[in-house]
């Protein structure tokens, strides 16, 4: 096990500290802003540029996609660069691509292209920053206290997921379609702002060695993981389930909204309760290992996580179908939000300090590029079957995942 480079004094004694909570705050503010924009570029898209669903769909699709594929090489690029500068730049440089949507609006000349381009530009910082972030936070926070800084990141992804889409929506109806790109813009000057005013001495980023080739550094994190068994499982678990649970939500959205009639102001509230579950789970995750292991959360809770798609194709109309909706997207985002903070520590615990940055880069290009291409074949089987189909199918194979946990390692 790699052990910290830092003390606990450095983060202000036996908490996190101070210059943790710069850090969490910078995370909470742009995860808001972020969420408040979630479906920003689609109601563009489609009231202001009239383009059409397929448009829409690719749109959402390949600027994911494209972005991890540029981002392939960047992973050695982050990891021996100071990782506090990356960050801010990653967030300056999304605070002025996104501003230029805004520009183009006011201005009359706002495009598609334009759109994809900085959908683009956009997933690339992000993939930088998260990068670059876990390297951070490993060399800001004690060992023993990661459990706890991941659990606060994941308190906060919950409850932006639960207020920042219910409310961009309400901003956007009253001041119009761009108004939550600005305030997502504006979320990142300040995230940068207060990564900016942490005091604690960064530590000094790896040595550069001397890669046999080019591609042998690209590919360091990849190959990191490949090495790792326990590793290796769970990017296979993750990324399948993360790509499923994200490929099936438009398919569900086209089934209450579209097949079973439900308002969407219902969708909405069906979404946004229940990630009071992520803000609950969350705060369990750190006395649950405690009391249980480490390697006992990820395994019951990495299944446990599962089994509740199944009961979305039985989803009907009205306040039962509903309810439905709620009960299993509260019992999977309690599930997964013990679970994450969990792996995500395991993750960090469990990588060099010389590769964190490698390892994280090549985990979310994978997950991107697996969720988009998963996105398109559901929405492709959704259109040629049922939406019900469809999700059936993204539920039976969630079941295939428990197999991609790290059974062997658990018992070695």
């Amino acid at each position: 096990m790699v052990t910290n480079r830092l003390s606990a004094q450095v983060v202000g004694g036996p908490g996190l500290g101070r210059d943790f909570e710069r850090l969490w705050r910078g995370f909470a503010i742009s995860s808001v802003g972020t969420f408040l924009a979630l479906d920003a570029f689609t109601l563009i898209a489609v009231l202001v540029l009239h383009v059409g669903a397929l448009q829409v769909s690719l749109m959402a699709a390949a600027g994911g996609a494209v972005g991890a594929v540029l981002a392939v090489p960047l992973g050695a690029w982050i990891e021996f660069r100071p990782k506090r500068q990356l960050m801010i730049r990653a967030d300056l440089l999304r605070f002025l691509v996104l501003l230029t949507v805004p520009a183009a609006y006011f201005a009359g000349a706002l495009s598609y292209p334009q759109l994809l381009m900085v959908a683009v530009v956009v997933a690339v910082a992000d993939i930088v920053f998260l990068g670059a972030s876990s390297a951070h936070l490993k060399g800001l926070v004690a060992q023993e206290h990661l459990l706890a800084a991941n659990g606060r990141f994941e308190t906060a992804t919950w409850v932006s997921t639960a207020v920042g889409p219910p409310l961009g929506g309400v901003l956007i109806g009253v001041l119009g379609p761009v108004v939550t790109v600005v305030l997502n813009a504006v979320s990142f000057v300040l995230s940068a702002l207060c990564i900016r005013s942490i005091e604690a001495p960064e530590p000094a980023p790896p040595v550069r060695p001397a890669a046999p080739s080019r591609l042998v550094e690209i590919t360091q994190g990849w190959r990191t993981i490949a090495a790792n068994p326990v590793l290796r499982v769970l990017m296979c678990n993750t990324v399948l389930v993360n790509s499923l649970i994200m490929a099936t939500a438009p398919v569900l959205a086209y089934l209450m909204l579209n097949d079973l009639g439900f308002a969407p102001w219902q969708y909405g509230l069906g979404f946004g309760v229940p990630c009071l579950g992520g803000v609950i789970g969350a705060r369990l995750a750190r006395p649950l290992v405690r009391r249980f292991g480490q390697r006992r959360i990820l395994l019951g809770f990495g299944v446990a996580r599962v089994p509740w798609l199944l009961g979305l194709p039985l989803v009907q109309p009205g306040v039962k179908g509903l309810l439905l909706v709620m009960a299993v997207e509260i019992g999977m985002i309690t599930c997964i939000s013990i679970f994450n903070p969990a792996f995500s520590t395991y993750r960090l615990l469990h990588t060099a300090d010389d590769k964190v940055a490698r390892v994280l880069t090549a985990w979310t290009i994978t997950a991107r590029l697996v969720t988009a291409a998963a996105t398109v074949a559901w929405g492709v089987l959704a259109s040629q079957t049922s939406a019900r189909t469809a999700i059936a199918a993204g539920a039976a194979l969630m079941l295939v995942s428990v197999v991609l946990l790290p059974w062997r390692s658990a018992r070695e």
